[in-house]
């Protein structure tokens, strides 16, 4: 017996009755609250989609993975299960709430050994037989099978680019899934891709690329996110018992929490994302105007020119938001192509992936952010600061010769 439930992206999802108690389980159903891509609704209004409809997504193609590669019932319903709990983990705003995690170190959303010790979670896995460590094993990577979960081509990545580009409307995620999970197989325990699967995993490829400037790394969504980011800090100095807690929140009663903050900032931050009356940009430069050897590499020398930045512009350092992101990962694919009863590496037969790693560092920006009325003083103080360069422009002919 199963239920269907109706998904925009992949039309009814099956959910198995031994699976079903795990959907309606108070872990999962706290994914409703969570939108899948924090902030990226201040530019695109559909993009109001959470973790808890990805993550059926995510365990859909895991069932049809599976059905595909013949696996049995029990390794089918543990894959199953990690695919649809890989996200429990997550914090308020997704990835918004994460850079709270790597700030202070406590722990990855992909580790969710102690989420899954809940009780009511641990018993219903016990009743279907679902082993907690494999489980955990498939989602931090280190489980034979892991690439169906945490690997280059897995359902994970798959379900999030599809529908995050069918809610946001952009159209760089058309890539064919079924095409994908039809061209996979397991070679020695090892995940690997069949030849007539090369140009779908090369779209996924060029759908990763395209994704993260448009809506990944939108800059108003970064914006939000460094907003939010401080707010949190001026409300929780370094309290790391709250911010523990925190993490446990969803969406709505993570921001009642910090509208309802006694720090002043951390409330007028908060109204001002909930109004959309964002800061600006005072400074956003590429690679090829920035001198590396002058950006900070440690959180003390990033305050430190933050410092300088506000003095020299005359504002106060909260009306100042420097971001300096980190180069985005190479993308490497370490699956391997079945070629004529060979199996050799996908970037020796695909030579795209140094195309789209050129692409990904063109896409990198040094943003300095502030109040709209600050940003030419901020704007300023920042360029001498970061001694960046000029940017040179190009005219177009005024007349033909």
């Amino acid at each position: 017996m199963t239920k269907q439930i109706k998904d925009p992206v992949h039309g009814y999802i099956e959910v198995p009755t031994e699976i079903l108690p795990l959907v309606d389980s108070p872990t999962l159903q706290r994914l409703h609250h969570i939108r899948q891509l924090g902030f990226a609704y201040l530019v695109y209004p559909g993009a109001n989609h959470t973790r808890f409809e990805h993550s059926l997504g995510a365990m859909h193609l895991a069932s049809l993975l599976c059905r595909h590669l013949g696996f049995g019932n029990a390794e089918t319903r543990t894959i199953c299960c990690a695919a649809l709990l890989h996200d429990i983990g997550h914090g308020p705003y997704s990835h918004a709430s994460e850079r709270l995690i790597q700030e202070y170190a406590l722990f990855s959303h992909d580790d969710i050994r102690e989420h899954l010790k809940q009780p009511a979670l641990a018993a219903q896995l016990d009743k279907s037989s679902v082993s907690q460590d494999e489980i955990a094993a498939l989602i931090s990577g280190n489980h034979k099978y892991a690439g169906i979960i945490h690997g280059d081509l897995d359902v994970d990545r798959m379900d999030y680019l599809l529908r995050d580009a069918h809610y946001t409307g952009v159209p760089y995620s058309n890539f064919d899934a079924e095409r994908l999970t039809k061209s996979l197989a397991i070679a020695s325990d090892t995940l690997v891709l069949n030849e007539s699967g090369i140009a779908a995993a090369e779209s996924l490829l060029i759908a990763r690329t395209l994704m993260g400037p448009s809506v990944y790394y939108h800059h108003v969504c970064r914006i939000a996110e460094k907003m939010f980011l401080l707010a949190c800090r001026n409300h929780f100095k370094d309290d790391i018992d709250a911010i523990r807690t925190f993490l446990t929140m969803d969406d709505v009663i993570a921001t009642t929490l910090l509208l309802n903050s006694p720090e002043q900032i951390t409330r007028d931050l908060m109204i001002r994302i909930r109004t959309r009356n964002l800061y600006k940009r005072a400074v956003y430069a590429g690679l090829e105007l920035v001198d590396r050897e002058h950006l900070p590499h440690t959180q003390n020398d990033i305050e430190r020119i933050h410092i300088a930045i506000a003095e020299i512009a005359g504002v106060s350092p909260e009306q100042i938001i420097i971001d300096i992101p980190p180069l985005r990962k190479e993308m490497k694919m370490d699956i391997r192509v079945s070629s004529h009863h060979d199996l050799v590496p996908f970037e020796e037969i695909v030579p795209i992936i140094t195309m789209m790693n050129t692409t990904r560092r063109g896409q990198w920006h040094l943003g300095v952010y502030a109040p709209a009325e600050l940003c030419t003083r901020v704007g300023d103080a920042a360029r001498e600061t970061f001694a960046l360069r000029c940017a040179t422009k190009q005219h177009k002919l005024t007349g033909i010769i």
